[in-house]
């Protein structure tokens, strides 16, 4: 029996998704394969019925953003789930790896692969940091211990991902996987990167920089002042703001949050100490980072 199964979200991107179908159906992992399409335009869904009969699809009549993925997850049936962009792609037995390494460690909530971007295989810029977390982990733990993933490189645990509800619908897109993540480690799960887990990215070229600038400084700030103590929400907030532009994007990105406070503070609940101190080790490496500057 299948041991993972993969969640694929999608938006008007009807070739791209394609081509990563196309791979995705070929692999000799063959994993059970879900696509929640976010009430795409361009045909996309009708192309999945017709040209992928054996993938399981979801029809949306909106764009739920990252909220997809729970819908599709609600009906996965394997002990693991693996995500993946519709400009994502997992090597051969990349699915297979990270399902060992989820089996030998039941502590284990998600497992984070390697991203090579093409069309040269160059590293994604943000490897270094997860190669060289400083987050303190456990002996057992067979790769450097983090406390955030990137959701396109990740396979998750499903009984971990429906205990702390999936990706948060306040959220919708860009940074959603800081919140979840924070969730797990507050849970006693644990996270961690695998250096022969592959996954290679085509960086779609249909997206507008602008506006995901916006939602990933508004969800950044809003994780901050959901899961921090106030030191840091000051403190990394600050970080945060000095590596963007100061321009409509930004500001519209600060407008977003001061709408949203009520809420926020409402479900306020700051993580435990011992994933708080891992999240201050983490904060020189972010303040320094190429691969975390708001800038699109």
């Amino acid at each position: 029996m299948a041991r993972i199964s993969v969640v694929i979200i999608t938006c008007n991107r009807r070739s791209q998704l394609r081509e990563t179908l196309s791979h995705m159906t070929s692999l000799p992992d063959d994993p059970p394969i879900f696509v929640a399409d976010n009430g795409s335009a361009d045909g996309t869904a009708d192309m999945v019925a017709r040209e992928f009969p054996g993938v399981r699809l979801f029809r949306l009549g909106e764009n739920l953003g990252a909220v997809a993925r729970n819908v599709a997850v609600e009906e996965v049936t394997t002990p693991y789930v693996a995500f993946c962009d519709d400009d994502t792609t997992w090597r051969p037995g990349a699915l297979t790896r990270a399902a060992d390494i989820l089996d030998a460690h039941p502590g284990l909530g998600s497992v984070t692969g390697r991203c090579l971007v093409e069309p040269g295989l160059a590293e994604d810029p943000i490897t270094p940091e997860l190669r060289e977390s400083p987050v303190p982990g456990p002996s057992w733990l067979p790769g450097p211990a983090l406390l955030g993933i990137m959701a396109g490189l990740t396979a998750v645990r499903v009984s971990a991902f429906r205990e702390v509800g999936g990706f948060s619908t306040r959220m919708w897109l860009g940074g959603e996987e800081e919140l979840f993540a924070l969730d797990l480690a507050a849970r006693g799960w644990w996270m961690c990167w695998a250096e022969d887990v592959v996954i290679h990215h085509a960086p779609s070229k249909l997206r507008d920089p602008r506006h995901r600038r916006r939602l990933g400084i508004r969800n950044t700030l809003w994780t901050l002042l959901l899961r921090r103590p106030w030191p840091a929400v000051f403190r990394r907030g600050a970080d945060v703001l000095r590596s963007a532009p100061f321009d409509r994007a930004t500001a519209a990105a600060l407008l977003d949050v001061v709408r949203g406070l009520p809420g926020v503070l409402a479900d306020r609940r700051v993580v435990p100490p011992h994933v708080e101190h891992g999240l201050r080790l983490l904060e020189e490496p972010q303040r320094n980072s190429k691969a975390r500057r708001y800038v699109g």
